[in-house]
C-alpha cells in the first residue's frame, strides 16, 4: 500500500497573512536557487553541509537528485525563499532512514514557513519507504528546534560542543528524529475498518 503523493504547486497562508506557493524543484530553478542562497548571511550558510554559495554546487543539488524522495521550494512574488528535501540512502542497513534538510530566507524565518514545508516532508515519508526521519539542528536554533517537535520530531541526542559557528565558538549539534512507521500502521488499520469484505 502506498500514500498518494501530494499535489504540488499548493498556495500556503501564513499566520501573519503571507501566502506562499510551495511545489517540487524543478531544474529550471538553478538561477533562482543559487540567486537564493547566495542571498542567506553567511551564519546561516556556515551550517549546511556544502558551500550553496558556489552556482556549481547549487547545479549538482538540483540535478542529480537520485538520493532525493523529495526536494521542495517555496516561493514568494516570483522568488525561492526556501528549500526542503528529504534524503535517504540508497543501499544498507540505513536505507529506511530518511534525513530532512530545511533552510528558510531571514526573512521568512519564525513565521511558520518552517512548519509549513516539513508537514509536506512528513507526509511524504512513508510513501518513499522510510520509516524514520532525523533532522539536525546547531544549539541556539530555538526556531528550528520548535518546528521540528511541532511536527512529531523528538529530540534524540545532544553532541556537546560539535560544531563551530562563523566566529569559531562551538555550539551543540541537537538529533532529532521522527517514527513514520506508525502512520502505515494508522493508513492499514483504516483501511480494514472500511474494507468492503469486512463486517458482511
Amino acid at each position: 500500500m502506498t500514500l498518494e503523493h501530494e499535489n504540488f504547486p499548493q498556495t500556503e497562508l501564513l499566520p501573519d497573512g503571507r501566502s506562499v506557493v510551495v511545489r517540487e524543484m524543478t531544474i529550471s530553478d538553478e538561477p533562482r536557487m543559487v540567486e537564493f542562497f547566495q542571498s542567506l548571511p553567511l551564519e546561516d550558510r556556515n551550517f549546511l553541509r556544502n558551500d550553496v554559495s558556489k552556482p556549481d554546487v547549487v547545479h549538482r543539488f538540483v540535478r542529480e537528485t537520485e538520493d532525493l524522495v523529495l526536494a521542495l521550494v517555496a516561493e514568494a512574488n516570483g522568488r525561492i525563499i526556501a528549500s526542503a528535501t528529504i534524503e535517504r540512502g540508497l543501499y544498507g542497513w540505513t536505507r529506511h532512514i530518511g534525513e530532512v534538510r530545511l533552510v528558510v530566507g531571514r526573512p521568512w524565518q519564525r513565521h511558520g514557513l518552517a512548519k509549513v514545508l516539513l508537514r509536506h516532508l512528513v507526509r511524504a515519508a512513508p510513501g518513499a519507504g522510510l520509516e524514520l526521519i532525523k533532522g539536525y539542528v546547531a544549539g541556539g536554533k530555538v526556531g528550528a528546534q520548535k518546528a521540528l517537535e511541532a511536527m512529531g520530531f523528538k529530540k534524540e541526542a545532544i553532541l556537546r560542543r560539535h560544531v563551530k559557528d562563523v566566529a569559531g565558538r562551538r555550539r551543540d549539534l541537537l538529533i532529532y528524529t521522527n517514527d513514520v512507521s506508525h502512520i502505515w500502521e494508522k493508513m492499514e488499520a483504516l483501511n480494514a475498518d472500511f474494507s468492503p469484505t469486512q463486517g458482511e
